[in-house]
């Protein structure tokens, strides 16, 4: 079970659920428009990725009729609309990704871990969990959002999200699946962990397997020393022997800004 800090048990960690975001109910008649609080508990499993300190991956995050209820709510924004694919919210996010947020902030709470073989903690005393425990009970959880959508063939180049942003970061994949690959990173000598330059990259990049409703969280070492990417040009989607047949995709990115900014 994930868990860390004082919530290392499933019942303080549901106390803790209930004090910071009330009670929500297991009927799906009460559930909001966007997802349905505490549908996936029982199917919520965190891999931890091989190789990289802080990766996480929560494979069936959201079933299908929770992602079809999102895209839904996503398409009532009209932001995708005169070739638009890219939309950013700031402090007051849309209700459905506060209940998003909420969602996620459960799954890491209550899922159960996996650490795999190979698979690097950030500290080993401590309970395995997705998200150290002082970025899981910050307030407020997320303050950020960046929706994308992607035509088959478009994806995102290499990156470090951009330090004005808090450590702790969460994507949900919808529609196509696609591979996101990480490559490693290391400070620049004499300059700020802003300054970053690759590490090999080419021979260093580890895949990581996105299908539609998955989570994946980055704290750490992923957040910081990795870049990722998605490169959805022919040939560069390969996923167990085999190209992946590309579709439109949608992402939504959850983050939260440092208090400076």
């Amino acid at each position: 079970m994930a868990g860390g800090g004082e919530y290392g048990d499933d019942s303080k960690c549901q106390a803790a659920l209930r004090e910071a975001f009330g009670d929500s109910s297991d009927s799906e008649s009460d559930a909001p428009a966007g997802v349905s609080p505490r549908a996936g508990r029982g199917r919520w499993r965190w891999e931890a990725v091989a190789g990289i300190r802080g990766l996480w991956l929560c494979a069936a995050f959201l079933s299908a009729d929770e992602q079809a209820r999102l895209l839904a709510a996503i398409q009532q924004e009209g932001w995708f609309m005169d070739e638009n694919n890219q939309a950013m919210r700031f402090g007051d996010l849309p209700s459905w990704a506060v209940e998003l947020s909420t969602l996620i902030h459960e799954a890491i709470c209550v899922g159960d871990v996996n650490v795999g073989v190979g698979a690097e903690m950030t500290n080993e005393d401590e309970d395995a969990c997705p998200l150290p425990s002082d970025l899981l009970w910050r307030e407020p959880f997320f303050d950020q959002m960046i929706g994308n959508r992607y035509k088959p063939g478009e994806g995102i180049c290499a990156h470090v999200d951009l330090m004005r942003f808090d450590d702790g970061i969460a994507i949900v994949s919808l529609e196509s699946a696609c591979v996101m690959h990480f490559s490693q990173t290391e400070p620049t000598t004499g300059t700020a962990l802003g300054t970053l330059k690759q590490v090999d990259a080419e021979s260093r990049k580890v895949p990581v397997y996105l299908n539609p409703g998955s989570l994946v969280v980055m704290s750490g070492d992923a957040r910081y020393l990795w870049m990722h990417e998605i490169n959805r040009k022919p040939g560069a989607q390969m996923w167990d022997g085999r190209e992946l047949e590309q579709h439109r995709r949608t992402s939504i990115t959850l983050r939260k800004l440092l208090a400076s900014q």
